[in-house]
């Protein structure tokens, strides 16, 4: 059942993908609701194998993939809710090939075999840590289209994808808004940490713990630039995308070398 659910996500989401593109050129073409529904299917089976990659009669596991779809499924459950009130669809590009691909690697990859029980207080991190990257993730997104879209204007090209496009001020402030909402989360997370983490310096967790107090600096610095000294368009999207890569080398990058390290089993957090 999971390499079923799974390929009928990839499914739903590669034609929600592909009719997005299409109304680039057709914003108007009533394809909206549609494009909707087959996100919102994809949406639903890939949380079914999310749950299952996710969870085993003897615990959970973090692994790489796993974890790696879990994100994608929540940044395309935030867009979805978020996309009612906003007109967010052409994150619907990125996202759903993210979703896709990740939903894949983690029903066909490797295991690592690493299922393990969490107290609640170290569920209650993890939580908040996937949620503040997936916040981070859409925010990453959303800079990629306004640093596109303000370069687009700049040499007078306002068709395709900038004619779609909400006017470059209500694109900054989305972006903004993900901005501090990814950081609130974030914080709160390293609080967490902390508190509930035996020892947040450990050989095996210190290059994580750095890489995110440094990404959190990042982000601090980009939102006191904005309310302090006005900070937008290409220096906010440079300051967006440095702090999104130091979370993902935090999340992905420490993941990989110690399943690599560990033969699969890296030690508890």
């Amino acid at each position: 059942m999971l390499l079923i659910a799974t390929l009928i996500a990839i499914i739903g989401y590669a034609g929600a993908t592909w009719l997005q593109w299409q109304r680039l050129a057709a914003p108007d073409s009533g394809q909206r609701n549609l494009i909707r529904a087959l996100g919102l299917g994809a949406f639903a089976m890939h949380g079914y194998a999310v749950y299952k990659v996710l969870h085993y009669p003897e615990g959970i596991d973090l692994g790489t993939f796993p974890v790696g779809s879990f994100i994608a499924w929540v940044v395309v459950g935030i867009l979805l809710v978020s996309s009612l009130r906003q007109k967010l669809d052409n994150l619907f590009i990125g996202a759903f090939p993210m979703a896709a691909i990740t939903a894949a690697l983690a029903a066909f990859g490797p295991d690592t075999g690493d299922h393990r029980l969490y107290s609640g207080g170290l569920v209650a991190h993890i939580l908040l840590s996937l949620l503040a990257y997936s916040i981070f993730t859409l925010a990453a997104l959303q800079a990629l289209l306004l640093s596109r879209q303000e370069l687009s204007l700049k040499h007078h090209q306002t068709r395709g994808l900038v004619a779609s496009l909400p006017p470059l001020q209500v694109m900054e402030r989305l972006l903004f808004e993900m901005l501090w909402c990814g950081f609130a989360l974030l914080t709160v997370s390293l609080i967490t940490g902390f508190i509930f983490v035996e020892d947040l310096f450990a050989q095996h967790l210190v290059h994580k713990t750095l890489l995110s107090i440094t990404a959190w600096l990042v982000y601090a610095i980009l939102l006191a630039g904005r309310v302090l000294l006005g900070w937008r368009s290409q220096t906010a999207v440079r300051w967006t995308l440095g702090g999104f890569l130091l979370l993902m080398l935090a999340f992905f990058g420490s993941k990989i070398v110690l399943e690599l390290v560990f033969n699969g089993h890296p030690p508890a957090p």
